[in-house]
């Protein structure tokens, strides 16, 4: 699971990196870039694996009275452009070929895309980190301060509501009768990524809960093998 989080965070951090990077690149094209009107003469089809999009392929009269042409760098599916539609270009004198369409996916949409991916993977690399740190500090406080009890082995569950990769986690299942009430209590441990089973020999297990919110409780299983 740490590998698992540090490559979503690593990854969430790089690609923002990448869409602040291109953000930076676009501003300075458009602050240094002059107008011309264009004309779409065709679409280009392009193809990968799993999609099909268009990009338009536009025409216009540069300042030094030449024609260029130039291939959009975005495309979709519908096409977002016509043939004969007017259009807007942005271009640098010193290389009209290089020239885009005044559009927010043709300018922003590379930022747009790698910033939005960026958050979603960073987010979930460090909330992975987060939950696993406070939830460890949780522990902690518990095994300090809550009320120690010994609990009956109940048996070892997949957490089928959590998947990585195909595979889900297990979790020890423990319950425990009050005595001051007599409502019985069931426990789980924390997302364990092997099966514990065979390292279970004993019927009782402690469990630490808050004597306010037995709800609140942290399973003690230090006396399993790490994960390697």
């Amino acid at each position: 699971m740490k590998a698992i989080e540090r490559i979503f965070g690593v990854g969430g951090v790089v690609l923002l990196a990448i869409s602040i990077a291109l953000g930076v690149h676009t501003h300075r094209f458009i602050a240094d870039s002059v107008e011309a009107d264009g004309i779409v003469m065709d679409l280009k089809m392009s193809r990968s694996s799993d999609s099909t999009t268009w990009r338009p392929e536009v025409s216009f009269e540069a300042a030094d009275g030449r024609t260029y042409r130039f291939v959009s760098n975005s495309g979709s599916n519908p096409p977002a452009y016509q043939r004969g539609e007017r259009v807007v270009v942005l271009y640098h004198p010193d290389s009209p070929e290089k020239a885009r369409i005044r559009g927010f996916f043709s300018l922003w949409g590379g930022v747009a895309i790698c910033g939005l991916v960026g958050v979603i993977f960073a987010g979930v690399g460090f909330g992975i980190i987060g939950f696993r740190h406070v939830s460890a500090r949780r522990a902690r406080h518990l095994r300090a301060h809550g009320r120690r009890i010994e609990t009956t082995f109940q048996g070892v569950e997949q957490n089928t509501r959590v998947r990585v990769n195909g595979r889900s986690p297990f979790r020890i299942i423990t319950q425990w009768q009050s005595p001051t009430d007599g409502k019985v209590h069931v426990f789980h441990s924390s997302n364990l990524w092997f099966d514990p089973t065979d390292h279970i020999t004993r019927r009782s297990l402690t469990v630490y809960i808050d004597p306010q919110n037995p709800r609140r409780y942290a399973m003690d299983t230090d006396f399993l093998p790490k994960l390697a």
